[in-house]
């Protein structure tokens, strides 16, 4: 059984920065591209950011390009998310999960809560 445990949001000034955390359990992670995604309050969810299985291919949606970075640890099934230049518009909730080259499973996890003030 799939679990997902997001962790490292919080409350943050506009231009600061976040790192978040993702440890999955129940999955072969070394062969999963993983990724992050987002849900503002009345939007769609969204994707943010993309790494495939080895961690050498990444990608980005364009809220997120040349602010985030995404990376991974297979020997720790974790997958994390740096985010710098934050802005009152990243706030959402961000959530990791399947990615690229797979669609995301039905299990989200709770997701862990971003938000910048203005």
């Amino acid at each position: 059984q799939v679990q997902l445990v997001e962790s490292g949001g919080g409350l943050v000034q506009a231009g600061g920065s976040l790192r978040l955390s993702c440890v999955a359990s129940g999955l072969i992670f070394r062969y999963i591209d993983m990724g992050w995604y987002r849900q503002a309050p009345g939007k769609e969810r969204e994707f943010v950011a993309g790494i495939k299985s080895s961690g050498d291919t990444t990608s980005y949606g364009n809220s997120a390009k040349g602010r985030f970075t995404i990376s991974r640890d297979n020997a720790k099934n974790t997958v994390y998310l740096q985010m710098n230049s934050l802005k009152p518009e990243d706030t959402a909730i961000y959530y990791c999960n399947r990615a690229l080259r797979a669609a995301p499973y039905d299990y989200w996890g709770q997701g862990t809560q971003v938000t910048v003030s203005s």
